[in-house]
Parts: C-alpha cells; structure tokens; sequence
C-alpha cells in the first residue's frame, strides 16, 4: 500500500478535517518505504521510533506527533535526533491527535469508557471531547472504581472525588462537572 491511500483512509474514516488542531493531522513527515508494517504510538519519541525500526516498521501512527503550534520550528536538538532518525530509517511519521481523541469507535475516549465498563450517553464541548456516561454495572464506591481503572490502566488513580455520573475528557483525564472535581491519574 502507499502511504498516500493509508493516510486518505485514516483522514477519512477519523474525520481529520474537521478539527483545527495543535499539531497537523495525517502524513507529518513523508518516508520512502511502501507500507506493509505499521507500529503505533502515543508519541513520536525517539525511543519509538528506534523501536519501530528495528521491528521493520514502514509507518509510524502515533497521537501525539510533531509540529504543535507554538512550537519552535527550528530542526535541532532533541527534535532534530528524532527526525534524523526517522529519516534515515526511511519510515513515514503520521499523527492524529484530537480525531483520535473524538472518534466516537476507535477514539481514546471511547475505549477508555469500553475498558471501563462505561456506556457514553452524551458528548459536549468543541468536537465533543467531554463524554458523559454511567457506570454500566451500576452504582459504586469511588474507591471500587478507582481499583477498576488501576485493574485496567496498570496505574492508580488519584481519587479526589467522584459520582455515578461520570464525563470522560481523553489523555487520561475524568471530570465531574456538577462536582468540579476531578478522577486524575498519577
């Protein structure tokens, strides 16, 4: 496949042009191999992509790819060892960022609800990125479910305080808007 047909299908089906995001979506830096190997990610660090390589990678998905805004553009660094790197290897780099966090089937926020047992009844905010849902098996002690997500996450959350009632925002954070508080990991 080329990479050109992976990243019109990713656009498409992740509705990628409907965000006006921090960082671009898509193809972020172009490589030279045909694709047949794909690693994933949550971020292009350098430790990825060295590891992606050595498993023969032809594409890099991640998250949280390169390029933010208000970023220095300059090449150098830490940025420019990565790049380098990803360079010589010959692998394309492609990111998505807040299509990943919204798709309401594949996206952060909706499997997190799936691990944790939640069902979604309703998104809000710009893109929809707040869910709010239940807890599917019903009421439970904040302290029950924070074993929950420490047993599905392999970490522990800080428990500030929590109801039945749940809103979900993606990169690992569940608010409570009635409550102002928060269920935030470590």
């Amino acid at each position: 496949m080329r990479i050109q047909e992976l990243t019109e299908y990713l656009d498409t089906y992740l509705r990628a042009g409907e965000f006006h995001d921090y960082a671009p979506n898509g193809l972020q830096v172009e490589g030279t191999r045909e694709v047949k190997h794909i690693v994933l990610g949550v971020s292009a660090s350098l430790g990825l992509i060295d590891e992606a390589a050595r498993r023969g990678a032809d594409v890099v998905l991640v998250h949280h790819g390169w390029f933010w805004k208000g970023e220095s553009p300059r090449i150098a660094g830490v940025k420019g060892c990565r790049i380098r790197h990803l360079m010589q290897s010959g692998m394309h780099l492609v990111g998505y960022h807040l299509p990943l966090d919204a798709h309401e089937t594949v996206g952060n926020n909706a499997e997190l609800a799936r691990v944790l047992g939640l069902t979604i009844e309703s998104r809000h905010g710009e893109y929809g990125l707040l869910h709010v849902g239940e807890i599917i098996s019903g009421a439970m002690l904040a302290a029950d479910f924070a074993q929950r997500v420490n047993a599905a996450l392999g970490r522990a959350p800080l428990l500030l305080a929590m109801r039945k009632k749940l809103s979900g925002a993606s990169d690992g954070a569940l608010a409570l808007p009635k409550m102002n508080s928060r269920l935030l990991p470590p």
